[in-house]
């Protein structure tokens, strides 16, 4: 049989799908993969069963159909005050993961060097080796995580071509601040770079944060490409319908991409979100309200088990200290807890590039029935 594509040596299972296995392996409560245990809203999928009976059933236009983009460009308008042209500044894409890949394919040359925050989602890291580019990481170092402004000044080069930042921040649900994010607008400025602003989380914050999209900083929109989706906002992950924002040239580019990986998206899911959106305001106080709720309830329970940790203030995600219960490192650790307390975490290790920061941690996903995690908890009683 002939050698495989060079491009896929190294390539191995995704961590959240090793980690999802071994959880059904073990029979353990699976707080690894991010997805919640319970369903979104009766109202959008209700509106989807609609469109699907209505017959909205064919292609949709590989842009996306115009009721979602007009949403989104309605909806960036009155949340942010960005203005994106709902025909040339808006494409739909199958999920944040394909538009990232997209992005990445569209603006990167083999060759050139792409900053990233680690520990950093995997996917950016995957579809930058598959542009032949370097991927550049900058360290967001604990308990606060962080960065050190000499590390991201050097982390610049003429080679860098694409900053990646994420935020609210998965895995350790960081929220950047104006003044951090403008850290990073200078050197990308400086050498004229890309910015591609992951912002699935946006809409998951607390405790009176604001998210601050990245395109809204001053001289940063005609740079940023935005990055956002419907699964993360209406807990229904495996509709897949995401979306990039950016200027006319960049969304050219990047739907020239996209029209041969997945050319158009499920038509009827596309005008369940653009409905939904119209409802978002009223959604999103019970929506935060749930997850607020949910995090307080897993953070109370950890720290009387003896946990000491940061509260995170986005995403479901909590980035759990394990020093002061185990000597072991995270891999170690994680599998410990799958095999004799029947919950499985994630290893964020493997969310690093360079630093040995992650084998202090373990990466918990709180957006689970209030049950799951009270069972979690009893679980891990003793440790």
């Amino acid at each position: 049989m002939r050698s495989f594509a060079n491009r896929t040596e190294g390539f191995e299972d995704s961590i959240f799908a090793v980690m999802s296995q071994k959880a059904a392996q073990y029979q353990a409560i699976n707080l690894s993969q991010g997805f919640p245990d319970f369903d979104g809203p009766e109202f959008i999928k209700k509106s989807a069963c609609d469109f699907i009976n209505k017959g909205a059933n064919q292609y949709a236009p590989f842009a996306g159909v115009k009721e979602l983009r007009s949403s989104l460009a309605d909806l960036y308008k009155d949340f942010y005050d960005l203005s994106y042209n709902a025909d040339s500044e808006i494409t739909i894409v199958n999920g944040a993961t394909e538009g990232i890949y997209a992005t990445i394919q569209a603006l990167i040359n083999p060759g050139d060097e792409v900053v990233v925050f680690e520990p950093v989602y995997d996917s950016y890291v995957s579809s930058i080796k598959l542009a032949g580019a370097k991927a550049v990481p900058v360290t967001l170092k604990g308990p606060n995580f962080t960065f050190d402004k000499q590390e991201l000044e050097n982390a610049f080069s003429h080679q860098t071509k694409l900053v990646i930042i994420n935020s609210p921040h998965n895995p350790t649900g960081k929220v950047f601040s104006t003044q951090e994010l403008e850290m990073v607008a200078r050197p990308a400025t400086k050498h004229d770079c890309f910015v591609l602003s992951d912002e699935v989380y946006e809409h998951l914050v607390y405790d009176d944060v604001k998210h601050i999209p990245f395109a809204s900083l001053e001289g940063m929109k005609d740079r940023t490409i935005t990055i956002s989706s419907a699964g993360k906002t209406f807990g229904l992950t495996g509709w897949k319908v995401g979306w990039c924002c950016a200027s006319d040239d960049v969304i050219d580019r990047i739907r020239k991409v996209h029209q041969y990986i997945t050319f158009s998206i499920a038509t009827p899911l596309q005008f369940a979100v653009a409905q939904g959106l119209k409802e978002i305001k009223s959604y999103l106080v019970e929506f935060r309200s749930c997850y607020q709720s949910k995090r307080d309830l897993f953070m109370q329970g950890l720290e009387e088990l003896g946990f000491e940790l940061p509260t995170p203030k986005g995403t479901y995600f909590i980035m759990l200290p394990i020093s002061q219960k185990t000597e072991l490192d995270d891999i170690g650790f994680c599998e410990k807890l799958i095999v004799e307390n029947k919950v499985a975490t994630i290893p964020p290790s493997a969310f690093y590039l360079n630093s040995e920061e992650g084998k202090k941690y373990l990466r918990i996903c709180y957006a689970k029935e209030d049950e799951t995690l009270k069972k979690a908890l009893s679980n891990l009683q003793g440790l």
